[in-house]
């Protein structure tokens, strides 16, 4: 009998400038609901919404080492919005109050995902992090491409989304 996952109980990032990043990840946990369960000059750790995030400091000896989204590990990762006005909301903060570096604003991404709407900005490191609001079930709703007569698993994906090439 296969298992069943929940989502994602924690994501553990580890950073190079604890002096900026770490007040920047705890500024933005808070924003989106969560609460700190750990602190210290190395580490902060926050949980809510059915989500743990930990950052960490890197030791000195590898904190010149710069994130690279092109090598192996961590691309991006995403974190769902429950309603589409949420998105709009963390835009501002992110942009207004953390100052971050933003990849691209509020936009129509339902080539990827009936409904899709997304933003995606950078820490101070570089680590790229998505928020984004998909309404219903996604794909496995109506219209979605695991939804009962969807076309079933894309063979690509890139700019123009899901495709069948």
């Amino acid at each position: 009998m296969p298992a069943a996952i929940n989502g994602i109980a924690h994501i553990q990032l580890t950073i190079n400038n604890a002096e900026q990043g770490l007040p920047f990840w705890e500024k933005l946990c808070h924003f989106l609901g969560m609460e700190t369960l750990i602190r210290n000059p190395e580490t902060v750790y926050c949980i809510g919404g059915r989500t743990g995030i930990l950052v960490r400091a890197a030791p000195p000896s590898k904190a010149t080492r710069t994130f690279d989204q092109d090598t192996s590990g961590l691309h991006h990762f995403c974190l769902r919005a429950r309603e589409r006005e949420d998105v709009d909301r963390v835009f501002d903060y992110v942009e207004k109050e953390l100052k971050a570096r933003i990849i691209h604003g509020p936009e129509d991404g339902s080539r990827f995902a009936p409904g899709y709407y997304s933003i995606l900005f950078e820490d101070p490191d570089g680590i790229r992090v998505e928020i984004n609001h998909v309404p219903g079930q996604g794909h496995f709703g109506r219209g979605g491409r695991l939804g009962e007569g969807g076309p079933g698993p894309a063979n690509q994906y890139g700019e123009d989304g899901l495709t069948d090439r």
